[in-house]
């Protein structure tokens, strides 16, 4: 006959190997769920951009709009308003991919996709520093440097505080 203490031994190396099995699998499915996570915010990503892409190929007053010399002077305040949304937008996004690409969470071509598109020009015409100068203090201290680096690189941002505070004096955005 069979010893019980033999059997008690058999049926104890079953279950520690189901364990361990157990554990192997939960380990696959967290890292698969890991993949599809970074998938769906890497999709939610490129759909954002590419809306704002199409909204600008398919409504001709907002091509319009987006196609002005934001470095001149904007004779309408309603368009330096609108002007510094479309900014505030830019650096929302920017906020948004730079945090999810420092988690790990999406690829950093996100994020360079993004920066490219700002480092031709848009980041430095008077209205996008005033609103960068306006919302850095929302950002820590790794995430300024970083940015105001790959912007304007060793020049820094250059932003003429009295001009700024003429500027928001005029768009209603000065508080006492």
């Amino acid at each position: 006959m069979i010893d019980k203490d033999l059997i008690i031994l058999v049926v104890q190396i079953i279950a520690a190997l189901g364990v361990v099995v157990s554990v192997i699998y939960l380990g696959l499915q967290i890292r698969q769920q890991n993949i599809i996570t970074k998938a769906q915010f890497g999709h939610s990503l490129t759909q954002r951009l590419y809306d704002r892409y199409f909204q600008t190929s398919k409504d001709p007053e907002y091509a319009k709009f987006m196609s002005k010399d934001w470095s001149k002077p904007l004779e309408d305040p309603v368009d330096g308003w609108r002007v510094s949304m479309a900014i505030l937008t830019y650096l929302v996004d920017i906020f948004d991919v730079y945090d999810k690409v420092e988690a790990g969470l999406v690829d950093r071509s996100h994020l360079d996709t993004r920066m490219n598109t700002l480092k031709f020009g848009v980041m430095k015409t008077p209205v996008a520093k005033g609103t960068w100068a306006s919302w850095k203090v929302t950002r820590d201290k790794k995430f300024v440097d970083w940015f105001e680096m790959e912007i304007y690189g060793d020049e820094g941002l250059n932003v003429d505080e009295f001009k700024s505070e003429i500027g928001r004096k005029e768009l209603n955005t000065y508080r006492d």
